[in-house]
């Protein structure tokens, strides 16, 4: 199989005598699956037979390859040859699937005292079994709570009795000068559930989560960023659909402008999930929710010629994909934020938000001035609540005008 991608036989040979023998086809056939040219494959090939031939000299196994025998190798490496942009990427994707085939240890965790780290995973176990929380709200909420005990502890010993109100205020103030009102928001949500924990686990005795500040945030006080209809028609209008990752753009703009996805939902989408006998989508929102769509014609046009002229041939299951290797689905939705930006900018738009969120309100915008009302746009936008909704009658100027009283000394 080595032979397929570097045919010359003393790299084989190097490869085969070395601790990595057993592991080189299956991890050059998988960078080949995720669609990395072949001179890519062949030169990682060559690499790790280099890196083989080292740990044979310093008499290392393959159990002893870790991030400090691999940088000692570079170190090695580069007094002879020079660096190359691939080295360190394709060395972590290695020990990637060392770890993922149970060879070597995983990384070492942000958090180095063992007390501190029980403490963040006996969370996690209650955040996943009493919360039963998505992964993404746990994740966030792990991190907020890596950062707070680092801050407060550094790599001393965690002492939980000596937490008081200062060191959470002065946490979120912190917080605070960094993060917008709604990201402050979420990290004080995930303090007081931390809080909550330790004292329901007895760590602690005194009922911390009262003592998180709540971030101002009032609602209604911003009107939502859109931009016009006949500027999201010249939107898509700009989308080069000549290429395969412009007719993945195009697809996922369709979505965005004409069934007001989120982001993260344009990147849960499976093939599972588009119905073409029903002419249905099913969108994965937020909380797990799960709903049915109508998929209009054009939208659905969109995605059919994505799926038959574009999508790369791949394994994995989501609609969009990566056109770079590996080719896979986009780890979370800053990929179709920066899609939305750039296309943005090819078609000569500059509104004051530049997110995937722009065509969404766009669209609420625009079915509102049409004369749809507030509870159709939420059921349209999945909104739990109807007050979420209410923020775009802000800009339903027709129906504001009539509200506003004459102006003292002018025409009745």
């Amino acid at each position: 199989m080595i032979a397929n991608f570097y045919p010359n036989p003393l790299v084989v040979q190097r490869l085969q005598a070395g601790p990595l023998s057993v592991h080189i086809d299956i991890f050059a056939q998988q960078l080949f699956d995720e669609g990395y040219a072949l001179w890519t494959v062949k030169y990682s090939v060559r690499l790790l037979a280099d890196l083989t031939t080292w740990m044979q000299e310093q008499g290392l196994t393959i159990t002893d390859l870790a991030e400090l025998p691999v940088q000692t190798f570079f170190q090695h490496r580069y007094q002879l040859r020079r660096p190359h942009r691939d080295d360190q990427a394709m060395l972590k994707k290695l020990l990637a699937y060392l770890r993922t085939v149970g060879i070597i240890a995983a990384p070492v965790k942000a958090i180095a005292d063992p007390a501190c780290a029980s403490i963040v995973q006996a969370f996690q176990q209650f955040l996943i079994y009493q919360r039963n929380l998505a992964p993404s709200t746990i994740h966030y909420y792990l991190h907020t709570v890596v950062c707070f005990l680092n801050q407060r502890f550094g790599t001393q010993s965690p002492n939980l009795d000596t937490l008081c109100a200062q060191d959470v205020t002065g946490f979120m103030l912190q917080q605070a000068r960094r993060y917008s009102a709604g990201q402050t928001q979420l990290i004080a949500t995930a303090l007081r559930s931390f809080f909550r924990f330790l004292l329901q686990q007895a760590l602690i005795t005194t009922n911390l989560a009262q003592c998180v500040p709540t971030p101002a945030r009032r609602r209604l006080s911003t009107l939502p960023t859109y931009i016009n209809a006949d500027d999201v028609e010249h939107l898509l209008h700009c989308v080069d659909q000549k290429t395969p990752e412009g007719r993945r753009n195009y697809a996922i703009l369709q979505l965005l402008a004409r069934l007001g996805l989120r982001a993260a939902e344009v990147v849960a989408l499976t093939l599972n999930d588009l119905d073409w006998e029903a002419g249905e989508i099913i969108v994965h929102g937020k909380g797990r929710r799960c709903d049915r769509l109508p998929l209009p014609y054009e939208v659905g046009q969109a995605i059919a010629n994505y799926l038959r002229d574009g999508r790369p041939s791949c394994s994995t299951r989501c609609v969009f994909v990566r056109h770079r290797a590996p080719q896979r689905g986009f780890v979370n939705g800053e990929a179709v934020g920066t899609i939305v930006r750039r296309a943005l900018m090819r078609a000569g738009l500059n509104p004051a938000h530049k997110g995937a969120h722009l065509l969404r309100h766009s669209l609420a915008t625009r079915l509102l001035r049409n004369g749809a009302s507030l509870a159709e746009i939420g059921e349209l936008l999945r909104h739990r609540d109807l007050n979420t909704t209410q923020i775009y009658a802000k800009v339903d100027e027709s129906a504001l005008r009539g509200l506003a009283l004459p102006w003292p000394g002018g025409e009745v």
